[in-house]
């Protein structure tokens, strides 16, 4: 590599690194908000609430490297655009292909960290989140054994327990139960116990107060009791299901025996096509990415006003790069030998940035036959 492209380069992996920090940390964030709001809404420890966030950075990363390329490879061009460096390496002799040679090259490293990660990482930390969200879902005392704190095991079930005693033993327990329109149960006991019978959970409450309220009339029906079991199998949803899924498995593992893949994990043919080719694509998308935000820019020269309408335009082009993505998806569902058109929008993505570059030779040739055929 020479020079300018050392240069170039290092400048587009300096922004490329910034803008991915920005737009990972603000989407990881986001959804990390949501799942720190859920998993301790269940009790869970500040531990498992932080491994299962990490959990989701993998993925969050595949999803935000094609846009940080593009944004790092706007950013460059546009700051090089208005300091007149590509004036001056144009005018050098420099073809727009010639110097978009280390945009290429920095494409090509952005798809490498999004294969690897789109190939292994992200399958791997998905297999793992999906296995650790099962323990969870199968450990009773993560959902419902936490002093002190009003818990929802399920939609319309609220939990309470004031203290809980070396023994195991439920201290002051209350459990209201509104699954039933018809009718609203709450229970409210002195002590309880958790027993387990097979796959069958109670709730075995000692000297309390059961209440059944009906909408409909207002009345209310209270009995006391000395002991009382309470089946809550559904409440703690203990069965949860641990089959294979295409998105848990790495790109060798599904490229290993496709038919025994499709009849594991129970996906038809074409959604088996889209997984697996879409990883491919996705790198190839980043790669594209790059060359159209570079390419967009390019087509503007050099402007006193700035480029800000090759910036829109540059934009509303990964636009339709994404539009055509999700128009090809679905052909490909209903039929897996139509999966090329799953390369679609990384193909389309480096025909736009070629003809743009096309087309920035165009002026210059025609600018020097004029110049040549003017007399002396």
């Amino acid at each position: 590599m020479t020079r300018f492209d050392r240069y170039v380069l290092s400048q587009l992996m300096v922004l490329f690194g910034f803008f991915a920090l920005i737009l990972v940390s603000i989407y990881w964030i986001n959804r990390a908000v949501l799942l720190f709001d859920k998993m301790i809404g269940d009790g869970q420890s500040t531990a498992v609430v932080v491994e299962l966030t990490l959990l989701t950075l993998p993925r969050v990363i595949a999803l935000m490297l094609p846009m940080a390329a593009f944004a790092a490879a706007v950013y460059v061009t546009n700051r090089m655009s208005s300091e007149s460096e590509l004036v001056v390496m144009q005018a050098s002799g420099f073809s727009p292909f010639r110097i978009a040679r280390p945009v290429l090259v920095f494409g090509l490293i952005v798809a490498l960290m999004s294969g690897l990660l789109g190939h292994f990482l992200v399958p791997a930390s998905t297999e793992r989140m999906r296995e650790r969200q099962a323990e969870i879902s199968s450990n009773i005392t993560a959902k419902l054994l936490s002093e002190g704190t009003f818990l929802h095991p399920t939609n319309g079930v609220t939990f309470y327990i004031r203290k809980i005693t070396q023994d195991g033993a439920l201290q002051d327990v209350f459990l209201s139960d509104r699954r039933d329109p018809e009718i609203t149960m709450t229970y409210t006991a002195a002590q309880a116990y958790l027993t387990r019978d097979g796959s069958s959970t109670d709730l075995v409450m000692i000297e309390g107060l059961s209440q059944g309220y009906v909408p409909e009339d207002g009345r209310l029906f209270t009995t006391h009791f000395t002991d009382f079991g309470y089946d809550i199998s559904a409440v703690v949803n203990t069965d949860v299901s641990r089959g294979n899924n295409v998105e848990f498995l790495t790109t060798p593992q599904l490229m290993r025996n496709p038919k025994k893949v499709m009849r594991t994990t129970g996906v038809s043919p074409g959604a088996y096509a889209i997984e697996l080719h879409d990883r491919f694509n996705q790198s190839l998308i980043g790669v594209a990415a790059a060359l159209i935000g570079f390419s967009t820019l390019l087509v503007g020269g050099f402007s006193r006003f700035g480029v800000w309408r090759q910036i829109i335009g540059a934009i509303g082009l990964l636009v339709v790069i994404k539009m055509i993505e999700s128009a090809v998806a679905e052909p490909v569902l209903r039929n897996a030998a139509l999966w090329p058109l799953v390369y679609m929008p990384s193909v389309s993505g480096f025909a736009i940035a070629t003809g743009l570059l096309l087309w920035v030779r165009r002026p210059r040739r025609r600018r020097r036959a004029v110049i040549q055929e003017a007399p002396a």
